[in-house]
């Protein structure tokens, strides 16, 4: 990873404004961070589902997170955040390529979403994950594309929020002092966007910095109050540059930042990859999938449809 034009707050030439991952890291203390601008990719998988505004934003915020600390791994593959509960929303999942291809979907009981109690808004929808998923289990995987082992980390839903769950999973399993912030919200005309904003302090990092524990334990204290001091309506800003941003919140702590990455929606669904399912299944089960003389799959990611009829079907088994 190679810096670009060094100190944020620089014009720098990198064109891409929107849709990235800005890495930084606060030099005073060696705490990196990333910062998460998403406005295409965020509406194109929202808006392909009319998801109720509660699961919008809470997969908008999975999405999010998903970006924030996949851009924190070096990997080659697939990074997965996956949470299964007993409430409203049942499931949800996002996950990143580490080329920056992104996508999502949630699940859920629209009978049991309508039910909830209406939120204040300035919420903007969000509702707790208590109401939202009850009890369960938020899991992170990294998917190597390689003979490497899978790691996955596993935590319950104890928390307000996802990025509250995502926190005490760092805290108590891999004890990595770490500060998340997201938001999710829509422009005037409707369109999604939104902001993220991670720090992490790994412990061989702060021990090679040469920093005394209780100097280190300043550096993180204070870079957790300037965190908190970035509003929703700084992340959200779809005219305020990443490194604007980060210079307006750490430039006492000498902010240097990276190459961007870009992020795009993109999903990996399709026909060969279904056709070999189905080339699998007993002719006679997949007749049992037909409605009207069709078969339909439909991606629960992109909503694309991928229809068989008797001809389509007679080519297949072939």
């Amino acid at each position: 990873m190679s810096p670009d034009s060094g100190s944020a707050g620089d014009p720098g030439e990198n064109p891409i404004l929107d849709d990235l991952v800005q890495p930084f890291i606060l030099e005073t203390s060696g705490i990196r961070g990333r910062l998460v601008k998403l406005g295409e990719s965020l509406d194109a998988i929202l808006g392909r589902h009319d998801y109720p505004r509660p699961v919008a934003t809470a997969l908008g915020e999975l999405l999010l997170l998903a970006s924030v600390l996949s851009s924190m791994l070096k990997f080659s593959g697939v990074f997965t955040l996956q949470v299964k509960g007993d409430g409203p929303v049942n499931i949800m999942v996002a996950d990143i390529t580490s080329e920056g291809e992104l996508r999502g979907y949630a699940g859920f009981d629209a009978g049991k979403i309508a039910a909830l109690d209406a939120v204040p808004p300035e919420s903007g929808g969000r509702q707790s994950v208590p109401a939202l998923l009850g009890k369960g289990y938020l899991a992170f995987t990294v998917d190597q594309r390689s003979d490497s082992d899978r790691y996955q980390g596993i935590v319950e839903l104890d928390g307000e929020s996802l990025a509250d769950c995502l926190l005490h999973y760092f805290r108590q399993s891999e004890q990595i002092q770490t500060g998340l912030l997201v938001t999710v919200g829509q422009d005037g005309e409707g369109r999604w966007r939104g902001g993220g904003l991670g720090l992490q302090h790994l412990p061989d990092e702060a021990k090679a910095s040469g920093q005394n524990e209780d100097l280190r334990e300043e550096d993180w204290r204070r870079s957790m109050i300037l965190q908190a001091s970035c509003t929703e309506a700084e992340l959200l800003d779809a005219d305020l540059p990443a490194n604007d941003l980060l210079f307006r919140l750490f430039h006492e702590e000498g902010v240097r930042v990276f190459e961007r990455r870009a992020i795009a929606f993109g999903c990996r669904c399709s026909s060969r990859r279904l056709e070999a399912v189905l080339a699998q299944m007993p002719r006679e089960e997949v007749e049992t999938l037909k409605v009207d003389g069709v078969v339909v799959a439909t991606c629960e990611f992109c909503s694309t449809d991928y229809r068989y009829d008797d001809a389509a079907l007679d080519r297949l088994y072939e």
